[in-house]
């Protein structure tokens, strides 16, 4: 009988650097040792996002997300089996969509701001943690990123913040910080506490 993969969920305000954290994570590995699977190519087609009262689309609610395929895929992964999915470009025209392969292997990270609010990903995760860092460091980044990947205006961004980011991380991510494991702070650096963690899986999974 196959051997489970070791879970680990990585959850976070918006901009509180889990990215960065996970690219240095998936470095500490080779890649048969370790799968990333993103919340952020499982948003529904813009047409279907819910909008606010201005009529702006909000990326920032569970619904924007199609749950059932993210926790079907991770079922899948789970279980030994190849994943395809075509990634989500957040609507940026001049990104053209590649279809990425997701292979299992002894380390599964599923990473997104709503991976403990879906109680059944919270549920199959071995290991929970939670990046978390001050709002006007976040923000911060928030601008920087939106407007050089995403293309957003400076004045789109500082909506949204206020009036979808901010309300979600209040509602849907921070209540559930009670759930991780470890808790990560973010505001100037994350070596220590990556290095806990890179440590610990190699441990765990027998990992060189």
């Amino acid at each position: 009988m196959l051997k489970k993969p070791y879970m680990v969920g990585i959850t976070g305000g918006s901009a509180s650097g889990k990215t960065l954290f996970i690219r240095r994570l998936l470095d500490s590995f080779g890649e048969d040792q370790i799968c990333l699977l993103s919340q952020d190519n499982y948003y529904r087609e813009r047409h279907l996002q819910p909008k606010d009262e201005k009529g702006y689309e909000n990326f920032d609610l569970p619904e924007s997300i199609d749950n059932q395929q993210f926790i079907k895929d991770i079922e899948a992964l789970h279980n030994g089996k190849e994943v395809q999915k075509l990634e989500y470009t957040f609507n940026n025209p001049n990104m053209i969509p590649k279809l990425l392969t997701f292979k299992p292997a002894p380390v599964i990270v599923v990473e997104g701001i709503f991976v403990f609010y879906f109680q059944e990903i919270l549920k199959k995760l071995d290991l929970r943690v939670f990046i978390d860092a001050e709002e006007h460091i976040k923000l911060k980044r928030r601008i920087k990123r939106d407007g050089q990947e995403r293309g957003y205006d400076l004045e789109d961004v500082l909506y949204r913040y206020e009036n979808h980011v901010a309300p979600t991380f209040d509602r849907f991510i921070r209540p559930f910080k009670a759930d991780a494991d470890l808790i990560v702070p973010n505001n100037k650096s994350f070596d220590h506490a990556l290095e806990v963690i890179v440590t610990f899986l190699k441990i765990k999974t027998g990992a060189n």
